[in-house]
């Protein structure tokens, strides 16, 4: 990972996002960015990328300003990394990993999984990689052997077609976004069932370099997101996303995650 070269001289504030944000909807960008903008009083650039390595890479060495990152990166670059704010979800800043099957498939083990082919979302991924190695760890398994084959989709909602379409027999995918996905597309998590919910865990956050952490910008745009709640723009952002607001958190909140990433140095 590159270290931090972070540009200063950079003329408003960009924020990455990666597969964790719903980037297919453009009102929902569009709207985002019309809010930081107005909050911030800088022009906004959004800066998506495929995968959660490729937008860490760009935190990390300080070529955007922040990023809605994942809460397994941010334990891996903690020693590299600031949090910004974290979103709350149903009144925290928590989430859950599922393990999904086809809503037929009977059984409530998720050691029936073995044999499967497996969707997963990325290889940097808690909710859609880390949390089921550990498990499967902890009982003395690894992924390329208990499951027949896996593949990645680069995206939670692809995790859930893939099962829904019988693509894959079963996935690994993000508890929010499958919750959100319940409300504004029913007829594509109706094709499937949640057979397993991992503990509450660290919601993925909005983080900085550390190098950047008190910059201007990485400022205004913490106090931008733990004031989207107060205003009328903001809060018709966090409605699109299905959150009650950001909140200020403690590197703490990502123990459980940082205890899955030892728990599988130890198996390795």
């Amino acid at each position: 990972m590159p270290r931090p070269t972070i540009a200063a001289t950079r003329p408003g504030l960009a924020f990455g996002l990666t597969p964790v944000f719903r980037n297919s909807d453009l009102d929902l960008l569009d709207r985002l960015r019309a809010y930081l903008e107005a909050a911030t009083g800088l022009p906004v650039e959004l800066v998506s990328r495929r995968t959660y390595q490729e937008i860490t890479a760009l935190v990390v060495s300080g070529q955007v300003d922040a990023a809605w990152i994942c809460g397994y990166p941010f334990v891996q670059y903690q020693a590299d990394l600031s949090l910004v704010a974290v979103p709350l979800w149903r009144g925290q800043p928590r989430y859950r990993s599922y393990l999904i099957v086809d809503r037929n498939r009977p059984g409530d083990d998720w050691r029936m999984l073995r044999g499967d082919v497996h969707a997963l979302s990325d290889p940097d991924s808690n909710s859609g990689y880390l949390v089921t190695a550990a498990l499967l760890a902890g009982a003395g398994e690894r992924i390329g052997s208990f499951f027949r084959s896996s593949f990645y989709t680069y995206g939670h909602r692809n995790v859930v077609r893939a099962v829904a379409s019988g693509l894959a027999g079963s996935g690994s995918v993000d508890g929010y976004v499958w919750e959100v996905m319940q409300e504004l597309e029913p007829e594509l998590t109706g094709q499937t069932r949640v057979l397993r919910a991992s503990e509450w865990l660290g919601f993925p956050p909005i983080a900085s370099a550390k190098a950047a952490a008190g910059s201007p910008a990485t400022v205004l745009l913490r106090d931008a997101l733990l004031a989207m709640g107060s205003d009328p723009s903001g809060r018709q952002v966090l409605s699109m996303l299905r959150l009650d607001g950001f909140a200020a958190a403690e590197a703490g909140l990502y123990d459980g995650i940082a205890g899955m990433v030892e728990q599988l140095r130890r198996a390795s």
